[in-house]
Parts: C-alpha cells; structure tokens; sequence
C-alpha cells in the first residue's frame, strides 16, 4: 500500500518542515523535529455554508442513563485490586517497569488464567514464539490455550486481532512496534505515538482490551512521548528491587477505578504470587526493639499497610550528611529543623541516614512523626518498646496534625497484634467510639498528642 506523505513538526512552537533539521526554522529550538503523518487537505467547498457539519443531539447528564463497567477478573487478586476489579471492555491499560521486573511474566500469567474461560491473544516484539512457550513451562503454565504473535508491525497486528478476536490482547512492547505509515525507527517518539493510537482506536471500536507493555528511562519514567499516558485509559508501574523477591505494582491513572492502589507479590521460581498481608514484608525482624526503628501504618490506596522507618545517627563533623530511601530528602531536612526548634533535640553536627524497609516508598506526610522518633530513639541510643508505632503529620510549627482515615490504620495495627500507639489527637478514637467498637482496637493502648514535644514525653516515659 502506498505511504502516506510524512511531515516533520516541532515540538515547541508546531511549526512544520518537509525533511528532518537540526534546527527549527520557526523558532530556532535544536532537536525538536519529529515526523508525523501530515494531514491531507479537506476538499474545496462550494460555498461557504457547505463545509459547516450538522448539529449533533446533545442530552442532560442527569439524563444520561450510566451503568457501571463490567469487570472481567484476571485471576490474580492483586492485579484486580490496582486495575479496580478487573480489565474493562474496549479498556487501555499501560504498564511500565525497570528490565527484569518481571512485566512480561505478570501478563502471560494473568492471559494464562484469561485463557480459561475467554479467548486471548498475546503479541511479542522482543521474544520469539518459542522463548514465549519456554517461559511459560518455567512458570508451570502446561497446556496453555493463549495465542501467540510474533510481530512489530502495527499494521499486520490490527489485521490478526481483527481475525481472531480476542477479548484480551497484550503488546509486549509498545517500543517495539512500527507503522509502514512512517519512516522513523520503532521506539522513536512519532512511532509509539501513532503505533498507540491506533491500538486505542481499534480498543475502542472493537471492545478489545488492549495491554501496552511500556520501557522506563533512566528516571523511572514511562519512555516514549507524554501523550501516551494521556492516550491510555490505566498507567500501572511496576516497582521494586530486582535484587528483592517482592515487587509493588502501582495505578498511577485509572479511569475505572480507584488511583494510587496497590497490589504486592512474591518473585518464585513458578513465577509472581499475590501477598494477601504484605505488612509482614516491611517489618522489623529483630527479635528485640532495636535503637532508631519505628513502625508506622501508611495508606496506599484503601490498604492500610504497616512499615518500618529504620533511622541512623551518627557523629559526621562540620559536613554532615542528611540522606534518605524511600522518602523525600527535603522533608527530612525540615524534620530535622522541626525536631531541633520544638523539641530540642540537636543532629547539626551528625550524620542522619534514614530509609524506608522493604523498598517501599512513602510519599505521604504522615511518616512524619514516625521519622522524628526514630530519629531521636537512634541518637539516644534507646529502643522504642515492642509493639510500639506512631503516625502523623508535623508542622513547621511543631504541631502534630492528623493523617487522612486515620481508623483503618489504628484497626490494622491492632489486628497485627500492636501494643502501644502515639497518634495526633484528631485521630484517637473517641470514648463512645471505643465502647462500641472495642474489640477493633482491642490491646492497643492510644496515646493521642497535638505536639511534637508531648509525643516525645509519652516516649521517655514509655521506655
């Protein structure tokens, strides 16, 4: 079939030129140019009345009659739960990972368990049908029903899921495939855009449910334009240290469900296994409370998880170092300034290192308190007591401010056998709350502070 005309356009100010230039003739920018398809020119009107469209029936969104989607579970709890029950009719889903994560085996996993009951296809540009097959016995998956496609070419892939219809059908990878319509190298900017638009159509109009597998940068971000995440309907990471048998998956946008849930599994030798209590991987393992450890209970999405905050002070000279793993370096300096103004408790001089156990990140500020106290707990070398945990956020103003749902985090320490807690005011349960609902905080002992200075009085008298 015969191409169609190519056009390069610049990305900052969408001036367009015939052929590739270094430079943008429009504004002067370097390295802007990327080819696209160039429009073909709408035909002559008669008259100046013939080009308008018709107008189109609009309704009343209260009249709008909104039914709500029907899932269709994959059969990994952990995946359902981060896609919000399952995978959608005509939905776009785009998951991203470092190398080795293990995106491929999660799919042909979950396609594996689709297979039983629907048809589905999986499309591979970087394996043979081969390696596809052997890794699927790895994982124990005989006797498979799901279909393979080796292939990179957009075109000849709509035309086979055109032919077989499947309900479920993954691309592995988005970077990997090319439109004859374009002459540029799979994997550069113009190709993934126009190779994901035309899955997305095809999803849209066919009911297919299409997977996009996604390579990463050197930043962890999704390569390829920013387009394609505003072009899918669910952007999942997948997360975790290739050297740890656990990895997080993440819904960072999600048209159909929830943002921000996540699902945790196992690495073994029959491939990914759903964790039902993934507190117990962000524990401590010490048999006795350590210095500098303090466990907190942060929300990822509905699920209330526990995590161990692990904090090191030591003696660092008139450089100190102030460094952190799975938190935000700045907020540790401003805990610092906090905890040295309000509560009198001085690192000018020391080195602090604190991290996050088990690779999980935190990004909410209720890890606060739980930060500063084992910030303190380190440089006074005394442990905090066993079954002993506290969250909340901490102000500039040394006060202690509540953590979003702050119930569910209590119910969960409890149910995990916690013994003492040290919570903002807001969030202690009140007193008709706990006669009521007593065996739900059952041997948990609520401190409840509105300063940094009383939480740090309740410690000294705790230990």
């Amino acid at each position: 079939m015969a191409k169609d005309k190519t056009v390069y356009s610049c990305t900052e100010c969408g001036g367009t030129s015939p052929k590739w230039l270094g430079k943008c003739p429009s504004c002067g920018a370097w390295n802007t140019l990327i080819e696209a398809v160039a429009e073909t020119a709408a035909p002559a009107a008669k008259n100046r009345f013939a080009s308008l469209a018709a107008a189109q029936p609009v309704t009343t969104l209260a009249d709008i009659d909104a039914a709500d989607f029907e899932r269709l579970p994959t059969g990994l709890d952990e995946l359902d739960r981060v896609l919000g029950g399952g995978m959608v009719e005509g939905g776009v889903v785009l998951i991203g990972g470092d190398p080795g994560i293990g995106k491929s085996t999660l799919l042909l996993q979950a396609l594996h368990q689709l297979s039983l009951t629907v048809p589905t296809l999986y499309v591979t540009g970087e394996e043979s049908g081969a390696q596809v097959a052997l890794r699927s016995r790895r994982l124990g998956l005989d006797g498979s029903q799901v279909r393979v496609l080796a292939e990179i070419s957009v075109e000849k892939i709509l035309a086979t899921i055109e032919a077989e219809r499947p309900t479920v059908c993954v691309i592995d990878s988005i970077q990997t495939v090319y439109s004859e319509q374009l002459t540029s190298a799979p994997g550069s900017v113009a190709q993934v855009r126009e190779c994901a638009a035309q899955l997305t159509r095809t999803a849209k109009a066919t009911g297919v449910t299409v997977v996009l597998v996604g390579h990463v940068t050197k930043e962890g971000a999704l390569a390829g334009p920013r387009v394609l995440e505003h072009m899918v309907d669910t952007v999942l990471y997948f997360e975790g240290d290739t050297h740890s048998n656990f990895r997080l998956i993440r819904a960072i946008k999600n048209r159909f469900g929830a943002v921000n849930e996540i699902g945790v599994f196992a690495m073994t030798e029959r491939g990914l296994k759903g964790v039902s209590n993934p507190s117990a991987i962000f524990l401590s393992q010490h048999a006795e409370p350590v210095p500098g450890s303090c466990v907190m209970v942060t929300l990822e999405g509905t699920r209330p998880m526990l995590v161990e905050i692990q904090a090191l002070v030591d003696s660092g000279g008139p450089s100190p170092r102030r460094l952190s793993v799975g938190l935000d370096r700045d907020r540790l300096a401003m805990l610092l300034a906090v905890l040295h103004r309000h509560a009198g408790v001085a690192c000018m001089d020391q080195d602090v290192f604190v991290n996050a156990v088990g690779g999980v990140r935190i990004s909410e500020p209720a890890a606060d308190l739980a930060v500063m106290l084992s910030i303190s707990s380190s440089l006074r070398g005394k442990a905090l007591p066993k079954g002993f945990l506290a969250f909340g956020e901490v102000g500039l103003a040394g006060e202690v401010r509540p953590a979003p749902r702050g119930q569910d985090r209590l119910k969960e320490a409890a149910k995990l056998g916690f013994s003492v807690a040290v919570v903002p005011k807001a969030n202690a349960p009140k007193a008709s709350h706990l006669k009521t609902h007593a065996k739900d905080f059952e041997g948990l002992t609520i401190h409840a502070v509105e300063r940094i200075e009383e939480a740090m009085e309740v410690v000294r008298g705790l230990a």
